[in-house]
This record gives C-alpha cells, sequence and structure tokens, in this order.
C-alpha cells in the first residue's frame, strides 16, 4: 500500500472518476471539519480534538470501482434516505460510483450530526 503525507497527496493518486468524487466531497466534509483531515491507516480522515487521543468522524477510501465515504459513529445518525450502509462496530458509509451519487444536502447533514457525535464524547 502506498503511504501519502496529506489528504491531497492520496486524492492525486486516484484514477479521475474517483478524483471528481472526492472533489465534490471535499467542500463538504472541510464546511464541517476545517483543516481537521489527515491521512490515517492509508486513508483520509478528518477527527475532532488534539492528538494524540483525537476522535475519528469520517473518512474517504477510494476502492476499485467506487469512493466510501463512512463515518465511525454512522449507524448512529439519522438517515432517512437509508442510504447509509452499517459497517463494522458503530461504522456506516455510502459507496459513491459517480459524482451524481453526492446529495449535498443530505451529506452535510450526516456531517453535521457524526461531528455533533464526536463533540459529546466524554459528556
Amino acid at each position: 500500500m502506498a503511504k501519502f503525507a496529506t489528504v491531497q497527496d492520496y486524492l492525486a493518486s486516484l484514477p479521475e472518476s474517483q478524483r471528481e468524487i472526492a472533489g465534490e466531497l471535499l467542500p463538504l466534509i472541510e464546511a464541517a471539519l476545517p483543516g481537521a483531515g489527515a491521512v490515517w491507516q492509508g486513508h483520509p480522515v478528518w477527527s475532532l480534538g488534539p492528538a494524540p487521543g483525537r476522535s475519528p468522524v469520517c473518512y474517504v477510501k477510494a476502492y476499485s470501482t467506487y469512493v466510501t465515504f463512512g463515518f465511525w459513529r454512522g449507524q448512529e445518525i439519522a438517515d432517512p434516505s437509508g442510504r447509509l450502509e452499517p459497517g463494522a462496530r458503530q461504522m456506516a458509509g455510502v459507496k459513491l460510483r459517480t459524482p451524481a451519487d453526492i446529495d449535498a444536502e443530505a451529506f452535510s447533514t450526516w456531517l453535521h450530526a457524526a461531528r455533533d457525535l464526536e463533540g459529546r464524547t466524554g459528556d
């Protein structure tokens, strides 16, 4: 697996179709979690809190035919659309095959909910 120093390095390594998807996602993520992105475990992750002990909120991970946009506590996020697919532990995410798969309003709502969940950790 290639190692990337920054989120931008990771995104630049993607095929054009996946870069387009990431290009649509990034402004939504940065609006909710400005400056919180870093490469962790080989792909971009946005977290809250100081290192060490940061609380991961969401991630973007490219696979051969899609890009996953996921949340560490995604199963706790209200999702009337039913698009968030449950994953391991409390995680959930959505598979994106084209930029048209991105619903900016729903994704922004999910991002704010995920950020708020992590912001309450330890309260």
